[in-house]
């Protein structure tokens, strides 16, 4: 089992809500009128922004500089807008107006960007892997979605470790520079082999194994650390997987190639050199911020380390009378790492992609503060979530009066090992589900834990191992909703929760289960549930008084407890129906009660 998060406000439901209209023993029916929150005070800004809103195209702010692919790729979409070098506050004046925004390392999208987009940004483009330019709690807090491109500069990147590696070893840089400015030194520019020294690779993920993979071609033995790499992974390129304190004891030579956090800012520093072998060399593709560069000069300086040949610093551009850059044993570059032709195209398309895909709702296999979860299982999932959000937004309409929503329980019945189903997601969506229709706050995979966290709603999770095949990861989702008044009487159990159940059935989300009741509706469209006297001619009376006005039923099912008895038939319509239909199903003598759900 898991439990989400319980907090300090609770849900409370909207009796005027457009997306649950219910009527029950003949009473008036309740209507409300729906506005929209521009967020302005002022009338012309206010048209202005509704004007916008029916423009059918999002609204790109591009930041720093795309390959032409993936503007291409953008505009095919979006409006694009390229405008680079904003300072911070004309960032935060054009955000506003922008659904994404894609940036690579220059530019700082704070938390100020996120409260000055009002709620607008949906996702940031990160071009590249890192993501320390870019506020994440802000991010999430505000329902943004995050993505970075990590695949596309990979071999860029390690290439160019490499490049540093080699060229520092023999004093490449220094060596020409010497020659161009007229000068033959050959013995001074000696340089040291690569063959059977020691590698230490630090951070063994896309990059750092396609250093230790060109590195190991090159004849070197090449240890890593890295707490999070699998040792199967490390041990298929004949790498070994070692502590900290031993990588950087053993080492030679002294790859970064970790990603720069809390834990790992300024982790090359005084204590760290001082446990280095004298004359280590050190290479740095990762980011500057790793190294305490004050540090790295004075071990420069005594010998400690030999060399260091950098891409990265921890501020860019450095100073120009930088100690480090200035340094005659220091190789710099001006983070060059992804700098090819065939990586600036590839980043620019494989971010355009993830931004796109984010803005039609899908779901990011490269998402950096939602679930991450692989595509394969993404595309599993898939129907599974949009069952799971349906379900949430169904059960949620169902709540009647103000005590709302607290406690609810998620059932998950599947075939599959718990280490097998990943049901952070579904979670996720039940929640969006749950909350969306009561409130305006927007909720997504980003901020949906967050949100229930706020306003106290507290989600547990209960799996049922099944028997059979796993090839389905889900049976069935059950969602129940306890210690509430419900609108619909018939949506109670017998142990007193609203209760709905439902399984994919050919890719499509279907309603299965309403209180007691059985039933086998198509979640597409909207939802009318009739608790009726289980007589002949009932199914025809209601799809008579829908046709007249020309809304289409899609799926009708009903269930029962007994023929003759008492029944549930719930009913998908394309359309909303109109108040006098509506009123005119509620007068039928066999119905009791009844509820229309907007999905």
């Amino acid at each position: 089992m898991a439990a989400a998060s319980a907090s300090s406000s609770l849900l409370t439901s909207k009796s005027s809500s457009p997306t649950a209209l219910s009527w029950k023993n003949q009473l008036p029916l309740s209507f409300a009128t729906v506005s929209l929150d521009c967020g302005r005070r002022n009338h012309r800004n206010s048209h202005r922004l509704v004007v916008f809103a029916m423009d059918a195209k999002p609204t790109v702010l591009v930041a720093e500089k795309l390959g032409q692919a993936g503007l291409d790729l953008l505009k095919d979409f979006a409006n694009v807008d390229c405008a680079y070098n904003l300072s911070p506050e004309e960032l935060c004046t054009k955000i506003s107006l922008c659904d994404a925004l894609i940036v690579r390392s220059g530019t700082k999208v704070s938390r100020e960007v996120f409260e000055s987009s009002a709620g607008r940004l949906k996702v940031v483009g990160r071009a590249g892997v890192g993501i320390d330019n870019v506020d994440l709690a802000a991010a999430t807090e505000h329902g943004c979605l995050v993505v970075n491109a990590p695949t596309a500069n990979t071999v860029a990147a390690a290439e160019h470790g490499i490049a540093l590696l080699t060229a520092m070893a023999r004093n490449i840089a220094q060596a020409d520079a010497s020659v161009k400015a007229g000068k033959w030194q050959r013995n001074k520019y000696v340089g040291v082999s690569l063959v059977g020294k020691t590698l230490a690779v630090m951070g063994f993920g896309k990059v750092g194994s396609e250093v230790a993979r060109r590195a190991k071609g090159l004849g070197m033995h090449v240890i890593s650390h890295d707490p999070y790499a699998p040792a199967d992974r490390a041990r298929a390129i004949g790498v070994e997987l070692v502590s900290f304190e031993e990588a950087i004891a053993k080492a030679d030579f002294i790859s970064l190639h970790m990603p720069l956090t809390a834990a790992t800012n300024k982790i090359l520093n005084d204590e760290t050199f001082a446990k280095m072998k004298k004359g280590v060399r050190i290479v740095n593709v990762a980011r500057g911020g790793v190294i305490d560069e004050e540090a790295l000069v004075k071990a420069l300086d005594a010998g400690i380390v030999a060399q260091a040949a950098l891409d990265v610093f921890t501020e860019e551009p450095p100073a120009k009378d930088s100690k480090l850059v200035q340094h005659e044993n220091v190789t710099v570059t001006p983070h060059l790492g992804a700098s090819t032709m065939e990586a600036q195209e590839g980043v620019a398309i494989e971010i355009a992609e993830a931004v796109v895909g984010a803005l039609k709702g899908e779901l990011a296999a490269t998402a950096v503060n939602a679930p991450m979860v692989p595509a394969e299982v993404l595309t599993e999932l898939k129907p599974y979530v949009e069952l799971a959000e349906k379900l949430g937004r169904l059960a949620v309409q169902l709540v009647a009066g103000g005590s709302g929503v607290k406690s609810v329980k998620v059932t998950y019945a599947s075939a599959r090992a718990p280490d097998d189903l990943d049901t952070r997601l579904l979670r996720a969506m039940i929640t969006k589900g749950l909350i969306e229709p009561i409130s305006s706050v927007f909720v997504n995979l980003v901020n949906a834990d967050f949100t229930a966290k706020q306003r106290g709603l507290r989600i547990t999770e209960e799996r049922i191992l099944l028997d059979g095949s796993p090839e389905s990861p889900l049976e069935y989702v059950q969602v129940q909703i306890a210690n509430v008044e419900s609108k619909f009487a018939s949506a109670i159990s017998d142990s007193g929760e609203i209760k709905v159940e439902g399984k994919v059935k050919d890719g499509i989300p279907h309603l299965t289960k309403v209180g007691s009741f059985e039933v086998d509706v198509s979640l597409e469209g909207s939802l009318i549930l009739c608790r009726q006297v289980d007589q002949p001619g009932m199914i025809g009376k209601v799809g008579s008084i829908l046709g007249e006005e020309n809304v289409n039923v899609s799926f009708m099912s009903v269930g029962r407890v007994a023929p003759r008895k008492h029944a549930v038939m719930a009913i998908g319509v394309d359309d909303q129906p109109s108040k006098q239909s509506l009123k005119r199903i509620g007068e039928i003598p066999a119905v009791e009660e009844f509820v229309y759900l907007k999905l």
